[in-house]
C-alpha cells in the first residue's frame, strides 16, 4: 500500500519564522514530528513519502501515487488542512485524519474518510488491520492514555533535513497542571508519561546516525512535569551529549518552576539546553490566581526569568491578554514587564476558548461564547467570546503592546537587558559556518542598512562588540527574529 503523509501549511505567525529563515537559507522551522512517528507504527512494507507544505508544494502527482492520503495538523493548520483533503478527494483518494485540529473538532470536516483521534497508539494496530482488509471504520478513538515507552521512533528515512532550521522531538506527553484556557491536559492528560533514558538514548542515535547536527526541540508539553524521571533521562543525555561532542543544541518547554530547581538546571545545562519556552501569560496575580496558573501564583516572575537567563537558558515566553480581571492598565503592565526581563522572543496572543477546555465550558455556560472559533493563530486580533473589558478597547490595546514591544527601540533594548544576564553554557551547533556567513551579511545589510531602526540595531551591536563579544551571534539571531516579528505584524495590521 502507497501512502502520503502531508503537513499543511502554516499561515504566518510568531512561530512560522517565516521571515527568518530565509536568513539562514531553510524553508521550515521544525519537521511534522507526528506523522513521522506514525510513519514507524504502519507495516515496514508499505510504500510512504512524505510532504510538507512548509518546505515545498503539495503536487497532483503525489496525491496520484497514493493509495491513502494522511493529513496530520494542529488547528491553525484547519485551513489548508481542509483544501487538502479536499484535492485528495477530488482526485479519488482515501482520506485518513489525525491530530488536535481533528480530536477537538472533527465534525468540522465533513469528507475524510477516516478519523484517528487523540493518541494513536491504542488506536492504530486495529486501524492497520481494517485499512489492509478494506473494511475500516469512520472514527478510531480511545480514552487511553498510552505508555509511551513502547512509542517507536520516528521514521526520518522520509523526511529531507536540509529544508529545516531545527528537528524535534519527544520525550514526555502530559502537564500536571490545570490551566482553564490550556487544552494540553484535554488531549494528553494532567498525569506525564515519559519515556525511558534508554529509548530517549535510541532516539538521539537514530538522529545523529541520520546525519543530523544542530538545533533540537524536545516538544514536551512540559518537559518538567515529572522531574524525577526526567532527571534520570538528563544524566544520560548529559553522557551522551560529552561522547559525542555535543552535536544537538536542545531547547523545550517548561513551567516557571524550574528556576527553582538548581539540579535540574545545571543538568540540563550538562545536556546542552540553550533555550526554553515559559508560559508566563500575565503580571497580574489576580488573572493567574483566576485562570489555575497556580504555579505562577504569588512569585516575582520576572527575577525567576533572570535566574533561568543566568543559568544558561534564553527564556522565550507566553503571554496573554483578554482574562475577566483584566483592567486596560494591563497594557502598560505587560510591556513593563517583558522590557524588564529581558524576554526579547515574547508571544502576546488575546484570550481564545479552545474547545474541551474548562475555559470553553465555562463561557459556554454563561452564554459568552461567538459562533466563530479560534484560529489557533495567537497574532489575530479576534477573541470568540464576549470579553469583560469592551472589545475595541482591548483589540487597541492589545495592538499598542505588540508595537510597544516589537519597535525597533525596545526590542533592541531588550536584547541588550537579555545579554546583560545570559551566561551561555551550551555549545551552539545550530548552523555551519557558511550559513552563519550569509545571515550574518544578510542581516548588517537588512537591518543595519535597511530598515527604519537601525540606529537601535547598531546601538545593540556596538554594546554587544564591547561588553559581551562571545554573544554576537546570539544578538544577531535575536536581532533576525525582531526582522519576523515585525514584518508579521505588520502584515497583520495592515490586513486587520
Amino acid at each position: 500500500m502507497k501512502i502520503l503523509f502531508v503537513s499543511p501549511e502554516y499561515p504566518a505567525t510568531f512561530w512560522s519564522f517565516k521571515y527568518a529563515l530565509p536568513f539562514v537559507n531553510k524553508k521550515a522551522s521544525l519537521p511534522p514530528l507526528g506523522l513521522l512517528t506514525v510513519s514507524s507504527m504502519l507495516p515496514p512494507d508499505w510504500e510512504k513519502r512524505l510532504v510538507d507544505m512548509n518546505a515545498g508544494p503539495l503536487k497532483e502527482s503525489d496525491i496520484i501515487w497514493a493509495d491513502c492520503v494522511f493529513v496530520g495538523a494542529m488547528i491553525v493548520q484547519k485551513k489548508s488542512a481542509q483544501e487538502v483533503i479536499d484535492r485528495a478527494k477530488h482526485l479519488g483518494k482515501y482520506v485518513v485524519a489525525g491530530g488536535p485540529v481533528f480530536t477537538t473538532g472533527y465534525t468540522d470536516f465533513h469528507n475524510v474518510d477516516t478519523f484517528v483521534l487523540n493518541e494513536s497508539e491504542p488506536s492504530m494496530p486495529q486501524f492497520v488491520e481494517d485499512l489492509s482488509q478494506g473494511r475500516a471504520k469512520h472514527i478510531y478513538t480511545s480514552d487511553v492514555k498510552p505508555d509511551i515507552s513502547k512509542t517507536p521512533v520516528p521514521d526520518w528515512h522520509i523526511l529531507d533535513k536540509k529544508h529545516y532550521a531545527s528537528m524535534a522531538m519527544q520525550i514526555s506527553r502530559g502537564c500536571p497542571f490545570d490551566c482553564e484556557f490550556c487544552d494540553i491536559v484535554v488531549i494528553n492528560g494532567r498525569t506525564p508519561r515519559v519515556k525511558t533514558p534508554r529509548q530517549v538514548i535510541g532516539e538521539f542515535d537514530a538522529l545523529y546516525n541520520y546525519g543530523w547536527r544542530g538545533s533540537l526541540f524536545i516538544v514536551d508539553d512540559n518537559f518538567i512535569g515529572n522531574k524525577a524521571r526526567i532527571k534520570e533521562i538528563l544524566r544520560a543525555i548529559g553522557v551522551w551529549m560529552r561522547e559525542k561532542k555535543r552535536p544537538f543544541t536542545l531547547y523545550t518547554e517548561a513551567s516557571i518552576n524550574l528556576a527553582d530547581d538548581e539540579e535540574l538546571m545545571a543538568l540540563m545545562r550538562e545536556a546542552n539546553f540553550n533555550a526554553v519556552f515559559v508560559g508566563i501569560e500575565t503580571p497580574s496575580d489576580e488573572a493567574l490566581q483566576s485562570c489555575g496558573k497556580v504555579q505562577n501564583v504569588g512569585k516575582d516572575l520576572s527575577e525567576k526569568v533572570k535566574i533561568l537567563q543566568r543559568s544558561g537558558l534564553q527564556v522565550q515566553a507566553g503571554f496573554i491578554l483578554g482574562f475577566d480581571s483584566d483592567t486596560p492598565k494591563i497594557f502598560d503592565d505587560m510591556v513593563k514587564f517583558i522590557q524588564k526581563s529581558g524576554i526579547v522572543t515574547a508571544m502576546i496572543g488575546m484570550l481564545n476558548a479552545l474547545p474541551e477546555t474548562k475555559l470553553y465550558k465555562r463561557l459556554n455556560e454563561a452564554g459568552r461564547l461567538l459562533k466563530k472559533q479560534s484560529g489557533g493563530n495567537n497574532t489575530d486580533f479576534t477573541i470568540n467570546f464576549v470579553p469583560k473589558m469592551d472589545a475595541k478597547v482591548l483589540v487597541d490595546g492589545y495592538k499598542k503592546v505588540l508595537n510597544s514591544i516589537f519597535g525597533a527601540k525596545n526590542y533592541y533594548t531588550r536584547v541588550i537587558t537579555f545579554l546583560k544576564e545570559y551566561n551561555m553554557t551550551a555549545k551552539d551547533t545550530k548552523l555551519n559556518f557558511g550559513i552563519k556567513l550569509r545571515a550574518l551579511v544578510s542581516a548588517l545589510w537588512k537591518l543595519g542598512v535597511l530598515e527604519k531602526g537601525k540606529f537601535y540595531f547598531w546601538r545593540m551591536m556596538i554594546w554587544t562588540a564591547l561588553k559581551k563579544p562571545a554573544l554576537l551571534a546570539e544578538a544577531v539571531t535575536l536581532s533576525i527574529y525582531g526582522f519576523h516579528f515585525r514584518t508579521v505584524l505588520t502584515t497583520k495590521i495592515e490586513a486587520a
